[in-house]
Parts: structure tokens; C-alpha cells; sequence
């Protein structure tokens, strides 16, 4: 039997839910200028699969990689860690 790779997760912020089933989520990195030093944020942002429509702008969530769903879409919604206040 052949075992799957791994697949990748991420944590990130949910940014907007204003389509069907899908999500916008913004993952935030703080990294360091190679040349001066000074930490700078670095956003990604990833289109993801929200099958039940359950998550609202601002929510703390967990994503994985997935085979593509559509053009933009190859990630799906794992859980919701934080609840927007």
C-alpha cells in the first residue's frame, strides 16, 4: 500500500467570507530584513474551501492543502481555532 505525502497546513485569519462555500485567509509572517534588520510582515493569502459556510470574518482558522477545487481554490478549512470577538 503506498502512503501520501504530507500535506501542508496553515494558520491564518479569516479576511472575507462574501462567497459561496469559500474563504479568503490571510496568513501573517514576521521576517526579518536580511540587510537592516527591522522585522517586516509578509501576508499570503489563500483561497479555501468552506463547505458549510460556518466561518466569519476575522476568525482564527486551520487550512490544508488539497487537490484543486477550482481555479484559485487548493486549500479546505480543517477547524475554526478562535471565534472573531
Amino acid at each position: 500500500m503506498e502512503t501520501r505525502n504530507l500535506r501542508k497546513e496553515r494558520v491564518g485569519v479569516v479576511k472575507s467570507n462574501k462567497m459561496h462555500k469559500s474563504i479568503v485567509v490571510a496568513e501573517v509572517k514576521r521576517q526579518k530584513h536580511p540587510m537592516y534588520g527591522k522585522f517586516v510582515l509578509k501576508t499570503k493569502k489563500y483561497v479555501a474551501h468552506d463547505e458549510n459556510n460556518d466561518c466569519n470574518e476575522g476568525d482564527t482558522v486551520r487550512i490544508m492543502e488539497t487537490r484543486p477545487l477550482s481555479k484559485s481554490k487548493n486549500w479546505r478549512l480543517v477547524e475554526i481555532l478562535e471565534r472573531a470577538k
